[in-house]
Formats: structure tokens, C-alpha cells, sequence
């Protein structure tokens, strides 16, 4: 009976760990950008979308980009086709531009079905509706790399009617030219733009790696929060490449655009987003303004127990 009741309390202590959380960012818009593994295994997508569930809940206004890269690639392949990539952008011609727009679709009814499952009413949606996401041509270093969406507005219009409707909206990142031409948008950036254009007070990036580290060799390096200009400075210093580092740049833009806060969090682990969110000690990398209190150098734990959050 004590042991129960043992489990019971510890219980009781996670929640109120997660009071002040609840309080600070009751009705406030958060942006998730869903993709990599965490989409392709069942289960993490499960977990996933349990989280944001919950998030939403508790009174969240969660609104998910998701994007669907592994999945167009496999159908590419059955009709023939071999995925190409330049700067990490895919080479997409008339024919992948219809089966990612045909892929895309079906992961966002997916989503919204796994969340309509959970109690919670969803809206899928992509850049075209209410002109979400307008876009023109993108070039990677001059090449013409095809129907590839570079955004140069974003109406949120709908995202808000939906918000106020109580609904979850789910994206998929395509958008419109001003001929009203289709295109690709990479959804790193199209939930970066979403997150600026609704003044988010956080934008979780669920990835394939732990978070930021000063150097990938050394386990002990990692950063669980840095600044703007602190990553700036390791970009420059060239501690960051690959994909990581344009994902990192649309992090210290996104921060300095009026978003809150931005966190580096690895898919793979299971409920990630809850524990970085309503933890003291997070799991991932979070992004903040360099004005922002955290900035100062106090800890983490001390911060959010004057309810400030996460």
C-alpha cells in the first residue's frame, strides 16, 4: 500500500511541476514542426501527436507544419524515379510536384484522423487554403531545381479562424505563386514563416538529433539554451553543418521575428515535447532572445519557478 501510494505522489508531483507551464502559456499559439523519423515510426507518431493533444487540452493553441520527405521519396521510386537533391532541397518537376502534393495530402488527413481519434476536432489544411502561403521561384545556388517554393508572404487569416473555432489546424507545406502555380515548400521554412506570421510564443523543431552541441565529437558540449547571437557565433565558427545549419538560421530569425522561444528536440525520444515544455530541465536545445530573461544566466529551474516557463 505505501509503495502504491509512493507512485501515487510522484504522480501528483509531475503535475505540479507542470502548473506553472500550464499558467504561463494558457492560450498562447505554439507552432510544431513535425517531421524525420518521428513521422515514418508508428509509435513516435503516436506519441507525437498524443503530446500536442495534450497540449492543446490543457489550452494550448498548437498548430502543426508536418512534412512527408521519406514518404514522397518511396513513391518517386514506385513510379520509376530517382529523388534528387541540391542543397538539401528536392529537384521537384511537374510529375514530383504531384506526387508530393498527392503524399502531403494524405499525411495531413492522417494526422488530422489520429488527432479527431484522441477527442480533439482538426482542420487539414495546406499553403493553398485562404492563401496561407504565398510563394515565388527558388533557386539553390542558380539552379532551377524546379516547382520549389521560396515564401514571400503568409496570410494567417485562416490559421486564426480556425483557433478561435476551437480547432487544431495541420499543414502541408505547399503554396501558390502569384499565377497560382503549385509548389513545394520545404516545411522547416514554411513553419518558421507560420510561426513569425502568428507571433508564436514557441516553435519546436522534433528532429533526428539530440539537439546543438559546441562540438558533435563531445557528449559533454551540449547546449540545452543559447542565444541569438550566441548562435550566430557558432555558425560563424563553423560548429554547425549540414542540414542542421540552415534549420539554425531559421531559428535566430524566427526568435528575432517576435517568436518566444525556439527548441532544437529529438523526435525519437518519446514525448519529447512534454518534457521539454513542462520540465525544469527539458531535453533539447532551446532558442532564445538575447534580451530574453534566461539571457541573464540565472537557471532554468529558478526561472520557471516564478512562473515564467519554459
Amino acid at each position: 500500500m505505501e509503495k502504491d501510494m509512493q507512485k501515487v505522489l510522484e504522480k501528483a508531483e509531475v503535475l505540479i511541476e507542470a502548473l506553472p507551464y500550464i499558467q504561463r502559456f494558457n492560450r498562447k499559439i505554439i507552432v510544431v514542426k513535425y517531421g524525420g523519423s518521428a513521422m515514418s515510426d508508428e509509435t513516435l507518431q503516436k506519441n507525437v501527436i498524443k503530446d500536442v493533444t495534450l497540449l492543446k487540452l490543457v489550452g494550448f493553441k498548437p498548430i502543426i507544419v508536418h512534412g512527408g520527405g521519406k514518404e514522397i521519396s518511396r513513391w518517386v521510386g514506385k513510379v520509376g524515379k530517382e529523388a534528387r537533391f541540391v542543397n538539401g532541397l528536392r529537384v521537384t518537376d511537374r510529375e514530383t510536384m504531384e506526387i508530393a502534393e498527392m503524399v502531403l495530402n494524405k499525411v495531413n488527413k492522417d494526422l488530422v484522423t489520429m488527432v479527431e481519434e484522441l477527442g480533439v476536432r482538426a482542420v487539414g489544411i495546406s499553403g493553398k487554403d485562404g492563401g496561407l502561403l504565398q510563394v515565388e521561384k527558388k533557386y539553390a545556388d542558380g539552379q532551377d531545381i524546379g516547382y520549389v517554393g521560396e515564401i514571400t508572404g503568409v496570410n494567417p487569416k485562416v490559421l486564426y479562424d480556425l483557433l478561435e473555432k476551437d480547432f487544431l489546424p495541420i499543414v502541408a507545406p505547399i503554396g501558390l505563386d502569384q499565377e497560382f502555380g503549385t509548389y513545394n515548400i520545404n516545411a522547416d521554412d514554411a513553419a518558421c514563416a507560420i510561426a513569425r506570421a502568428v507571433k508564436a510564443e514557441k516553435l519546436a523543431f522534433l528532429t533526428d538529433i539530440e539537439g546543438l552541441y559546441r562540438d558533435i565529437n563531445d557528449k559533454t558540449s551540449f547546449i540545452s539554451r543559447l542565444t541569438a547571437s550566441e548562435a550566430d557565433a557558432l555558425t560563424s565558427s563553423g560548429g554547425v553543418g549540414g542540414g542542421m545549419l540552415p534549420k539554425l538560421n531559421n531559428c535566430t530569425a524566427a526568435v528575432r521575428s517576435g517568436v518566444g522561444r525556439v527548441h532544437i528536440l529529438d523526435g525519437r525520444v518519446p514525448h519529447c515535447l512534454l518534457l521539454e515544455i513542462f520540465t525544469r530541465e527539458g531535453v533539447g536545445t532551446a532558442i532564445i532572445a538575447d534580451d530574453d530573461n534566461l539571457a541573464t544566466g540565472r537557471r532554468r529551474d529558478q526561472f520557471c519557478a516564478e512562473g515564467a516557463g519554459a
